[in-house]
């Protein structure tokens, strides 16, 4: 660990160093400096290790030399005090120096579709939706509608939204699955309970140079674009709906004015699915033998429930409930999601450990 240490502490001057050098080389700096924020806590981890073993080492160096009682008991204090310390940053830098996945840093694509429970399902959809992004408000992140489907009671049988902030992948790559409510919904005359389902799904926004698409893999066609009627029906064909023929998959956007802009978001959609769907390959080939729920990305099981009769929700993975439901439905879903992050870089660390030992 001590000569990786080494090697990053070296990479990181010679980056302060390039960065004082490179002038008016604009992109350079930007990818310069990327690089620096990426390795500056590591370095900062490793400074504060070397420090306490030094002191560790001093105190253990004046115990075998001094007689004072005194001066001993102020040395063996001092050792056991930074002994848990220096475990503690140990275990830190083995997790920053797991090789961490590399879309963290991106933007999401995230989709909403009601599940079973026709219109209780698709209100469900919409909360959801305000969920996110009023999490993504509090992150200081951006949210925009992608496309939408809506229905007319104020819910969404599907809503594709993008957020956009730094680490918005490392975040809420855990959300993707199904999620569950209880409660009685507003079309419910009889006062009774009903369980219903919406899917979310969780996609890294794919730059055009790591997913190229084929011209000749793409079907277009495009329509006008349906609305509440009035002005806000386009009179020219500004919609559009994508086929990719090799998988058949469609996407279907029709929220901007030109015909262009949609095009434009439906290839990011696409290019986001596909992307998503050769990782999930990969790792079905690689983590096949200890594949986790958590980070795995299945969505078959429902990741959690949403009860309001007993205002709670739980997260059936880690086994975590909070009883404060209005703050989670606006926003507040950071306790799930530390959770579940500390239990994935634990289960990333035990991986590396059995392949280090291998």
């Amino acid at each position: 660990m001590l000569e990786k240490l080494s090697g990053i502490e070296e990479r990181y001057e010679e980056i302060n160093r390039l960065l004082m050098e490179v002038g008016d080389d604009y992109q350079r700096a930007a990818e310069l400096n990327k690089e620096r924020i990426d390795l500056e806590p590591i370095v900062q981890k490793a400074l504060q290790y070397r420090q306490s073993h030094k002191r560790v080492d001093e105190a253990r160096a004046l115990l075998a030399a001094e007689t004072d009682d005194e001066l001993r008991q102020m040395a063996e204090a001092e050792i056991a005090e930074l002994e848990p310390v220096i475990s503690r940053l140990e275990g830190e830098i083995k997790g920053l120096l797991v090789p961490k996945d590399p879309r963290d840093d991106k933007n999401v694509i995230v989709e909403v579709r009601a599940g079973t429970g026709g219109e209780e399902a698709s209100l469900f959809s919409a909360d959801l939706f305000r969920m996110y992004t009023r999490y993504a408000e509090l992150q200081g992140w951006k949210s925009e509608i992608l496309s939408a489907n809506e229905i007319g009671i104020g819910g969404f049988k599907e809503v594709i939204f993008e957020i956009r902030g730094r680490g918005a992948y490392s975040k809420l790559k855990y959300e993707s699955g199904v999620h569950r409510v209880q409660r009685v919904p507003v079309t419910e005359s009889s006062g009774r309970i009903h369980t219903s389902t919406s899917t979310v799904v969780v996609l890294a926004e794919v730059d055009e140079v790591e997913v190229k698409i084929p011209e000749s893999d793409i079907e277009i066609e495009v329509y006008r674009s349906s609305g509440a009627g009035g002005q806000n029906v386009q009179k020219n064909s500004t919609a559009v709906r994508m086929t990719h023929k090799p998988t058949g998959m469609v996407v279907a956007c029709q929220d901007e004015r030109s015909q262009l802009q949609n095009k434009l978001r439906a290839l990011s959609i696409l290019r986001a699915r596909l992307y998503e769907i050769e990782e999930e390959k990969r790792r079905s080939e690689l983590e096949a033998s200890r594949r986790s729920q958590v980070g795995s990305g299945e969505r078959s099981e429902k990741i959690r429930t949403y009860n309001y009769p007993q205002n709670r929700v739980t997260d059936h993975r880690i086994n975590l409930s909070v009883y404060n439901l209005p703050a989670v439905m606006a926003g507040s879903i950071d306790q799930f999601i530390e959770e579940l992050s500390t239990r994935h870089e634990t289960e990333r660390l035990s991986a590396t450990g059995a392949e280090d030992e291998e």
